[in-house]
């Protein structure tokens, strides 16, 4: 299992908060909920908050400020995300200067490209991330959604600092990267953040899961969330408690090497 992101030791799983605040745009009836959830997740042991600019407009990670602010913030492990229009050097900046503000932070501990922009050249936007992490304002910069060829083109671009994450959909059901990008990450000591990695729980599909979670008296989600955490750091969002306790205990199944296999083919 991953316990590391970007050489800092973290929780079996991390919190994903795409929904929390609204969709593209901001909603804030339910933030106390939010808030409520995102905090008992850090009080069940998990440190990682994964957000986004994108996410409910900004609103999102108000509410993950919010949320935060209860505890000490060196241990904690946030991550956002830039979005693909604000790509260009002075834009960046911006844009993180305005993540850090809504989060009520001094820090982002990881900050990603959301998706790569093939009219903006690499070069220019990982230069203005590198001038974030010069500043202290971010501690480490990473992609998400980026191929293996533009995964190699952002560490090219890369001078002063590595790009240390890629952040992808990873699932039971979607596993095409374990053909070419998990392999590339690994040789290169890059983490693989997995998101949606339970399938927003279309678990049902999947005859191996059920037998599985039969065979380790297990949930199917549980089995598939392990499945994901073998090689990958796993951010599955959920705002229900019983379900966050459910997620959060995935990380002490004992998944053998010959099932591991079983699942796999």
């Amino acid at each position: 299992m991953k316990n590391t992101l970007c050489g800092k030791k973290v929780s079996d799983i991390g919190l994903g908060t795409w929904g929390m605040g609204g969709g593209e745009s901001p909603e804030f009836s339910q933030d106390e909920k939010y808030v409520e959830a995102i905090r008992y997740a850090i009080e069940h042991g998990v440190n990682v908050i994964d957000t986004a600019e994108m996410y409910g407009g900004g609103h999102t990670e108000e509410i993950v400020g919010k949320a935060i602010s209860n505890y000490e913030r060196e241990k904690l492990f946030v991550i956002s995300k830039v979005w693909n229009n604000h790509l260009h050097h002075d834009s960046l900046l911006n844009s993180a200067r305005k993540s850090v503000k809504r989060m009520q932070t001094d820090y982002i501990d990881l900050y990603l490209i959301h998706w790569p922009n093939e009219t903006v050249e690499i070069k220019e936007t990982v230069s203005a991330m590198e001038e974030l992490v010069s500043s202290g304002l971010v501690k480490n910069i990473g992609v998400s959604n980026f191929s293996v060829s533009q995964l190699k083109e952002a560490m090219d671009a890369a001078e002063q600092t590595r790009i240390c994450a890629n952040q992808v959909e990873y699932n039971y059901g979607t596993r095409g990267i374990e053909d070419d990008l998990i392999p590339f990450c690994e040789q290169n000591e890059i983490d693989v953040i997995a998101y949606t990695p339970i399938m927003r729980g279309a678990i049902s599909d999947y005859g191996k899961l059920l037998s599985m979670a039969e065979k380790y008296q297990v949930t199917p989600v549980q089995i598939a969330l392990r499945y994901v955490m073998e090689k990958a750091y796993a951010i599955p969002k959920s705002s229900n408690k019983a379900h966050m306790d459910e997620l959060i205990a995935a990380g002490k199944i004992e998944l053998d090497p010959e099932d591991y296999r079983e699942l796999s083919s």
